[in-house]
Order: structure tokens, then sequence, then C-alpha cells
């Protein structure tokens, strides 16, 4: 959930950063496995944050995430502002509201449904924003198919894995990753190569602080919990951001959207061999609904 804010990456440059360290690191890799190697660490790395749900609430949990992303980012990429006028600053600021609570939904969404049913229905947020976009009438097609996985998904009388409230906070959090799209676009046009991002990790921080360290109270100073919260941060922020950011300087965004598509059935395997998670067949039929919806709808754009 980190790619749509890599469009004005800087050049190398042959100076010895952390990004041209990763991009000689990554040179061997073909692009594709760039991307689906992100979108492995992303979905670990939101199990990695299940389990600390035994411990810290999901508040909690998310604030431990951005606050350690932001730093080791920070490492990688400072936020260049000078010269920026406050308009920029505002959609800067805007990025990082939706960016920390696409993540407080999510870890909601997270608590109370299995990974690949919340990550395929947070799905249709950027699924509805790609079809909005393009206004084909094809497109209602994918609509109509994914409207289909999420009614597979919804738990019509039955006491399954699935819950009312966490559909709610699955949707919530589609409709902050949308918005994301469009503030990461605007971010990556006004702020210089990756500060954009960098920038709106310490708002998302600021924001998200208040309410973590209030739900998490002194369990968040825990060494086991702070390890495990960096741990959390680099498979899900750092790490995928900058196979992305690798990942979009060889190939096309056309492809690359293609293959995020994997995304929610890369969620539910994760869920199934590292969380134990044992979906029934309308599940995964209803989150093979929503990756062929989106794979159509990224085609067709």
């Amino acid at each position: 959930m980190t790619a749509e804010s890599l469009s004005g990456a800087e050049p190398y440059r042959g100076r010895p950063t952390p990004g041209n360290v990763l991009r000689a690191a990554t040179a061997a890799i073909p692009p594709p496995g760039l991307v689906l190697l992100g979108i492995l660490s992303v979905q670990v790395g939101a199990g990695l944050a299940k389990n600390l749900f035994t411990q810290l609430p999901p508040s909690a949990v998310v604030f431990l995430r951005i606050a350690t992303g932001a730093v080791m980012l920070l490492v990688m990429a400072r936020p260049v502002v000078r010269g920026l006028s406050r308009r920029d600053l505002a959609v800067g600021v805007a990025f990082g509201l939706s960016l920390g609570l696409m993540n407080l939904s999510f870890y909601e969404a997270l608590a109370r449904l299995p990974i690949g049913i919340a990550v395929a229905i947070e799905f249709i947020g950027p699924l509805t924003l790609a079809v909005v976009s393009s206004r084909r009438r094809l497109d209602l097609l994918w609509v109509a198919l994914a409207a289909a996985g999420v009614i597979l998904l919804a738990p019509w009388g039955d006491a399954g894995t699935v819950s009312w409230a966490g559909i709610g906070f699955a949707a919530l959090a589609g409709a902050f990753w949308a918005a994301y799209i469009v503030f990461s676009q605007a971010t990556g046009a006004r702020f210089p190569g990756a500060s954009g991002l960098s920038f709106a990790m310490i708002v998302s921080t600021i924001v998200i602080a208040p309410i973590g360290i209030t739900s998490g109270g002194a369990g968040l100073l825990r060494p086991e919990v702070l390890l495990i919260g960096a741990g959390v941060g680099l498979l899900s922020s750092v790490i995928p951001y900058s196979l992305e950011l690798e990942a979009l300087r060889r190939m096309s965004k056309r492809v690359f959207g293609i293959l995020m598509s994997l995304e929610p059935a890369a969620a539910a395997l994760v869920g199934l061999f590292v969380l134990h998670e044992v979906l029934q067949l309308r599940e995964w039929a209803a989150i093979g609904c929503v990756v062929v919806a989106s794979i159509g709808a990224t085609r067709a754009d």
C-alpha cells in the first residue's frame, strides 16, 4: 500500500545512500519478482502485527508500525519542505492523514476478520477509484464482480469468521486507501524525491500517537513488543516501499497494477500458512472475484 507515491524518485548518481545500496542488491531480480516480494513483505508484516493483538490493541500496534516505519524512512529520505507553498504542505498533510487512518481502519478490520478477507474488502477502494477514473462500460462488469465477492463474504445469518463490524472497518480502510492514492500522486508531484512519503509518515505518527499511546500504555515500552513493532514497520513500510520504487523504475505502471491485484490472494495464503486461518470455499471464491475484478479493471485502464 505504498507504491502510489513513488513517481518522483531521485535518479541514481552513484552516491552511497541506502537507496543506491538497494538498487545494487536488487539488480539481478526481475521487476515482477520485486513486486511479488513487496506484496509478500506487506502481508507477512500484517500477520506479524495481528499476532501482537494478544498483547496490544490494534490502535497501539498501528502506532508502533507507523512510528518505526517513519524513523526508518527518515534515514533513507528526509522530508524536504524548503520552497514548498502552504498548499503543497496541505496536500502532504492530507496524504499523511489518509495514510494513518487507512492503517488504523485496516488493523481494526484485521482484529475482526481473517487477513485475506480484510484485504479483499479493502481492495474495493482502489478498484472503485480506477473504475470511476476510466468510465468504461466494461468496468461495470468488474464492479459487479467485486460486489459479488463482498456479498459472498457477508455473514448472512451465520456466526463464522466474518463480522459486520470487520467488514465496515475494511470498507472504511478501502475508502481511505482511495484517498491515499489521490493524495500520494499529488504529493509526489509537489515534494522532491521520496521526501513526500517521509513527511506523510511523520504526519501519520503525530495523528495516531494520542490514541495509540493511550490504548497501549506501558505495554508499548516492553522490549519484545518494541522489537516486533520494528519488524512490522520494516516489513510493512520500508521493504515494500523500497522494492516497489525499484520495480516502478523498470516496468510499466499497468503491469505493476496487475501484479498488485494479486495482493488479496497473497494475504489469504499468508493467513493460511502463517496465522493458520482456514477459509471456507465461498470465501476463497469471493477473494477470487475481487482479484479478477481488479485485474480486469487494471487491464482496461
